[in-house]
């Protein structure tokens, strides 16, 4: 592992720069809620509705991935692919605004996020357990961090330019369509930096298992490790909270409205601060353990949608993407990272597959509950049982998940 590790660092950081421009742009809490906002004629519920679809197709595949791998002696070849399909749906999202009616648009955009959703819970099992492999332990949260770092700055002055210049009057929609092309062939070259990495083969790898097989396997690590079973489901019940994230730019536009300029910048701020916090979470987690991070990121989350109970203002809305942004990279890279630490490196696969399922499930049922209630009860609602969600799960994880790190004995360490 060490031997490769500059080789190996600076093709992982080339992808993280290139590939976010595409997968932020997707995920971004503001350029693909406002387009469904927009082409739907304002239905929040068919916003939720949408992205129930991208975080089901997320839900259903990760548990396959970890099937494809866990056998494997090297899963950089199957990134690769998966990478492909995720960036060609995206293209096709683009060209859907150019050939048919808004209508149709919409039911394509909705179809393509499944499809991007289905690659997107693969490659999340995939590239997560190549990162295990080619990143030691010790140094990971800083390069994780690194990475993150570059590849949100590309993402957050790529978002701005989209506002400012490509989409403009929100009347325009080819904005959104030439944003998305564009963003796909950028993210094409940090596809090809993969090919680089030198993946070390495992000194162990598990058997090539059934799917009852593999879910029995599950259920007994859940059994047997009684704190990853809390970390599970704490990260279930956190990842609910997520249904916020929609609506925030939903809630603002609709008080302070609707421009290009407005979008670019309130995804400029929130890539910005995701980007810029990812070293700092990065430091902490290598010195005192991503369980830190993941408490305090959802505890400045907390503070930041609260904000919006007292002021929805251009400036408020600035305050609460930058803060939104800053704690969901520190929930996303804490989430990851700590699975990790559990189990052993031929265990990996399953337990990477088992935590990323159960939250991509809540992520799917999120934004579909966070629409209906939106629908019926206003944007407040919506925000206030997301706290409810996040309170919760940093409950859990204070009393019942101690910091997995101090019993972290891992046979990666010798891979040489």
């Amino acid at each position: 592992m060490l031997r490769n590790l500059n080789v190996n660092f600076l093709s992982y950081l080339a992808h993280g720069i290139l590939s976010q421009i595409g997968f932020r742009l997707v995920n971004a809490p503001t350029f693909i809620p406002a387009y469904l906002l927009i082409l739907s004629g304002g239905s929040n519920f068919v916003v939720g509705l949408a992205l129930f679809f991208q975080g089901l197709g997320q839900a259903v595949t990760p548990l396959w991935g970890a099937k494809v791998i866990s056998h494997r002696k090297k899963v950089g070849p199957i990134a690769i692919r998966l990478g492909f399909i995720m960036r060609i749906n995206i293209l096709l999202i683009g060209l859907a605004g150019f050939y048919f009616s808004n209508q149709m648009t919409l039911v394509l955009v909705i179809f393509f996020l499944g499809l991007f959703g289905l690659a997107e819970g693969m490659q999340g099992v995939v590239f997560n357990y190549l990162t295990s492999k080619i990143l030691p332990v010790g140094r990971r949260g800083r390069l994780m961090g690194l990475r993150n770092f570059f590849g949100g700055l590309s993402a957050s002055i790529f978002a701005f330019f989209v506002g400012d210049y490509l989409l403009g009057n929100q009347d325009e929609l080819e904005g959104y369509s030439y944003s998305f092309i564009i963003a796909f062939f950028i993210s094409v070259f940090g596809l090809i930096s993969l090919i680089l990495i030198r993946e070390p083969a495992p000194p162990e790898i598990g058997e090539k298992q059934s799917f009852p097989e593999q879910l029995k396997a599950i259920r007994f690590f859940l059994r047997k490790d009684i704190n990853f079973r809390f970390f599970f489901w704490a990260r279930a019940v956190a990842t609910m909270g997520k249904m916020t994230l929609p609506f925030y730019v939903l809630y603002a536009g609709q008080e302070v409205g609707f421009s290009g300029y407005f979008l670019g910048t309130l995804t400029s701020v929130f890539m910005l601060s995701n980007t810029l916090s990812n070293l700092l979470w990065g430091v902490i987690a290598d010195f005192r353990g991503f369980r830190l991070v993941f408490l305090s990121s959802i505890i400045f989350w907390v503070l930041s949608t609260s904000v919006y109970f007292f002021s929805v203002s251009f400036a408020a809305s600035i305050v609460v993407f930058s803060v939104v942004g800053a704690s969901i990279s520190g929930f996303e890279n804490s989430s990851r990272a700590i699975v990790l630490e559990f189990g052993t490196l031929k265990d990996r696969p399953n337990l990477i597959a088992t935590t990323n399922t159960a939250a991509q499930i809540a992520g799917a049922l999120g934004p579909l509950l966070g629409g209906l209630i939106a629908s019926l009860l206003g944007y407040k609602a919506v925000f206030f049982l997301g706290i409810v969600f996040l309170f919760i799960a940093a409950l859990m994880v204070i009393i019942f998940v101690p910091e997995p790190r101090k019993r972290f004995n891992d046979l990666e360490t010798r891979v040489r």
